[in-house]
């Protein structure tokens, strides 16, 4: 948001899921309200930094950032957006070195672990990020758990524990029976052990609960038309694939075995 590298849920706009402070900004014409208390000023500052990320507004993110540093520069959440400007902006070293700090400061900030999972994961740096995760799906408060599952999935599929992402995509689902990404990798790892009434089953609610399918999906669509000798689901997926997707690694591995 989906499981290699560049079409899984680690990609920016799915994993880092910014979590927005509600709420009106009390201000006057010379800024905060006198009577807006240090953490309310602190939160919205962090807030607003979030809300810049989103945009790709770097110089404004870390200018609310460095404001709110001024009235705490031991708050987690502070350097986990710090990290997410510096990965941001191709700078690594800082960026790291910000996730571990905010570990560091709060080691129960699921989110902060959460976002460094991914970063560790954008690194090929998988079983790192899969210990991170470890921690994250301990956390049963946490808002973004079924992400994390789904998360964890994706890192052990890259370390070859099928099983245990097959798992963790299946706690996945038992809290999220949509996830458009776990239905698909279940679908794919069925369909690669060969048991293809299940990898059907979990394809057809994948089917339902995209509004377009990804290349990777279109492409074990193709698959799992073949095995079922739908033609005419075969020819709609190849159409879909060739025309929205000729450039995608998917279509070049269709063209290799038509």
């Amino acid at each position: 948001m989906s499981i290699r590298l560049k079409n899984c849920a680690f990609q920016l706009p799915l994993f880092f899921t910014f979590m927005m402070l509600g709420g009106c900004i009390s201000t006057t014409t010379g800024g905060f309200s006198e009577d807006a208390s240090p953490q309310r000023a602190l939160d919205t500052r962090v807030a607003l930094a979030r809300d810049y990320i989103g945009t790709g507004n770097w110089v404004a993110a870390k200018r609310n950032l460095e404001l709110a540093m001024q009235i705490d520069d031991d708050n987690a959440e502070i350097y986990e957006a710090f990290a997410l400007v510096y990965q941001s902006t191709g700078e690594y070293e800082l960026a790291e070195k910000n996730f571990k700090k905010s570990i560091r400061l709060d080691g129960k900030c699921s989110r902060c672990r959460n976002n460094y999972a991914a970063f560790l994961y954008s690194q090929e740096r998988y079983q790192e990020a899969e210990k991170q995760l470890d921690y994250v799906i301990q956390d049963t408060l946490y808002s973004g758990r079924p992400n994390a599952f789904v998360n964890l999935g994706l890192c052990r599929i890259q370390l070859f524990d099928t099983q245990g992402a097959e798992e963790a995509f299946v706690r996945a689902l038992a809290m999220d029976r949509a996830n458009p990404v776990a239905l698909l990798e279940i679908a794919q790892i069925r369909f690669d052990a060969g048991d293809y009434p299940t990898a059907n089953k979990y394809y057809r609610i994948y089917r339902t609960v995209v509004p377009q399918q990804s290349a990777r999906g279109l492409l074990l669509g193709v698959r799992l038309a073949r095995i079922n000798d739908d033609r005419d689901a075969e020819a709609s997926y190849i159409l879909s694939l060739s025309s929205r997707f000729p450039n995608s690694i998917e279509y070049q591995a269709y063209k290799r075995t038509k």
